[in-house]
């Protein structure tokens, strides 16, 4: 088990930030950030240890490091350093001590709501400046309560209280964050509650050395804010494997048979297994996977989720694998079946042997350790693994869309000819340029997808948008249906008209959709695109990653000719003009309304 893993180990990672650092820098597949750090106190511990936590999920971060409360400055009036360094996220380290404005227990009703009004004000302008001028994703902290209450209880209630001033002006930073895509919320006012406000706010440190925060507790400052980057940039998990006895239920349900468990509000050992459900219930409404890994004889298992008290059913697990295998064998399958990565599972046992099994054998895969089941939870949440920046109506679907899956997978077994299966699924495909309504699903889809992805290149919404208003730019995304549901949107391509040539800066499509033939469809519309731009060449390339081997000779079986080959980078070239009929057989493309 890692240090930066739930429960974080604060004294470790502050003690060995050189030596942790070293190690990993090793770690393959890091992708390199550019991140601005702007404060209003000191964070001279913060970058080192943030860095760490950025490298524990795959992100090599270069700082930029702003003076010392020149937040407001350097964004709202502009630091030329900072504009050089084009960064790829801003991360604005604020604390109840950089508010202005405060109301006093003098002040009247009105007065106190002005400068409330004039507060926001200025808070929204430093916003609206960064998502302005910068055109990157911005994290604010908000802000943590006070620790002293002048009016006791009813500093909550009344105009001129302190705890009012800051819940209302947590309450406009949320809102403009719910409003403004590009803007997260750092929320330390609930860390301060969760660690407490006394030990939080560390009046010594503020007063020697300007830290808004115990210094102690800069580890799960970075924690946290680590979960908002990596999740903003694509690095989230997608998949839980979860154990049953003991895990999902109390008891071995072998033994102890299907009433033998334990589990509901009726049995006192059930309510922690129930509540671990109905947590997992509500992680599956983000569009993580939830799976079975369990040391079990099917039937049995299917069991335990036909009780009347278990929240979770049969029919919230895509892949169900209870058999005697080794489970690190079983999650190697699982990763095949759902087309995700082994790093993208997250797996789930109360059995120590287990987990230890599977880090070993996986190295790689998250495995956070579990106590009793009345943390089971705790332990998920507060890693971090599925931490939301966006939330689209495609998230929603996921589960159904892998269910789905398992149903087309079904039916391949039935045809012996590939091209007879796939016709017979009956796929309409919309390709269409970018448009306003799915942009922020089209910059999600950028920043997430891994495999088929032959640059790896990430795009803000504002570059994304960007590229939709240049007549220099090509954009297409494309959407699948068939006779078992729609896929959604599953493919991006982005292309840029250089001379007489359109060069692909952006290719991606789904691991849902892998060889259904959509590939075929977008290249198509590509071509048609390039043609009516009147380019007489298509450039594309791909750059290694550790995760886009897959796509490696994409290119060449569409018929490009290699200009350039190399082990990590691979370029090629296309001539339209004598391009045969269209790749695409089996997918009726819908016209463009």
């Amino acid at each position: 088990m890692s240090c930066f893993d739930y429960p974080v180990d604060s004294q470790t990672i502050l003690l060995k930030k050189r030596a942790l650092r070293k190690e990993l820098l090793q770690k393959e597949g890091l992708v390199d950030k550019k991140i601005a750090i702007l404060s209003g106190s000191t964070v001279g511990q913060i970058r080192p240890v943030l860095e760490l936590f950025l490298l524990h999920h795959g992100i090599r971060p270069t700082f930029w490091e702003g003076g010392y409360h020149l937040y407001y400055e350097d964004i709202v009036f502009g630091n030329e350093e900072l504009k050089a360094f084009a960064p790829d996220l801003i991360y604005i380290h604020t604390s109840n001590r950089n508010l202005e404005n405060r109301p006093s227990v003098y002040d009247s009703d009105e007065a106190a709501a002005a400068k409330l009004s004039a507060e926001c004000a200025r808070w929204q302008g430093l916003w609206d400046a960064a998502l302005a001028n910068f055109h990157c994703p911005v994290v604010q902290n908000n802000f943590e309560l006070p620790t002293l209450r002048v009016m006791g209880n009813a500093d909550a209630v009344m105009a001129q209280g302190q705890v009012r001033f800051v819940n209302e002006l947590n309450r406009t930073a949320a809102d403009y964050a719910a409003a403004h895509t590009g803007f997260y919320v750092q929320d330390i006012n609930w860390l301060a509650s969760v660690h407490g406000l006394d030990q939080w706010c560390d009046e010594s440190s503020w007063c020697l050395y300007k830290y808004a925060l115990n210094p102690e507790l800069i580890p799960e400052l970075c924690a946290n804010l680590a979960n908002i980057i990596k999740s903003v940039f694509g690095r989230n998990k997608k998949a839980l494997a979860l154990d049953c006895d003991n895990t999902l239920w109390g008891g071995v349900i072998g033994d102890d048979g299907v009433q033998g468990i334990h589990l509901g509000l009726e049995d006192a050992g059930g309510m922690a297994y129930s509540a671990f459900q109905s947590y997992l219930k509500e992680v599956a409404g983000l569009g993580v996977l939830l799976n079975i890994c369990s040391k079990n004889e099917e039937h049995i298992a299917r069991e335990g989720f036909n009780r009347a008290e278990s929240v979770l059913k049969n029919e919230d697990f895509i892949a169900f694998m209870a058999n005697w295998n080794p489970k690190s064998q079983n999650l190697q399958a699982m990763a095949q079946q759902l087309n995700i990565g082994l790093t993208d599972i997250v797996f789930v046992d109360d059995n120590p042997a287990e987990r230890e099994q599977v880090r070993a054998a996986l190295h790689g895969m998250p495995v956070p350790e579990l106590t009793g089941p009345e943390v089971y939870a705790r332990a998920l949440d507060r890693s971090g693994y599925f931490e939301v920046t966006t939330f689209s109506k495609d998230d929603r679907g996921r589960n159904q869309m892998y269910k789905e899956n398992v149903q087309r997978a079904a039916a391949q077994q039935q045809f012996a000819d590939y091209s007879d299966y796939l016709r017979s699924l009956e796929m309409t495909a919309q390709i269409t340029p970018f448009a306003p309504e799915f942009l922020a699903r089209t910059t999600q889809l950028i920043n997430k997808t891994n495999q088929f992805n032959l640059t790896t290149r990430r795009y803000t919404e504002d570059e994304v948008r960007a590229c939709m208003e240049d007549e220099n730019c090509v954009t297409l995304c494309g959407r699948l249906q068939d006779k078992f549901g729609d896929n959604g949107l599953v493919s991006v391509i982005i292309g840029r008209k250089i001379g007489d040539a359109l060069e692909v800066e952006l290719w991606i499509m789904s691991c849902r959709v892998f060889k259904r033939d959509l590939e075929l469809a977008m290249f198509d519309a590509l071509a048609a695109a390039a043609a009516k731009l009147g380019c007489s060449r298509i450039t594309g390339s791909w750059l290694r990653t550790a995760k886009n081997a897959l796509v490696r000779d994409f290119y060449p079986s569409l018929g490009f000719e290699v200009t350039q080959d190399g082990e990590n980078e691979r370029y090629f070239a296309l001539n339209i003009e004598q391009l045969p009929e269209e790749k695409n057989k089996v997918i009726a493309v819908q016209p463009n309304q």
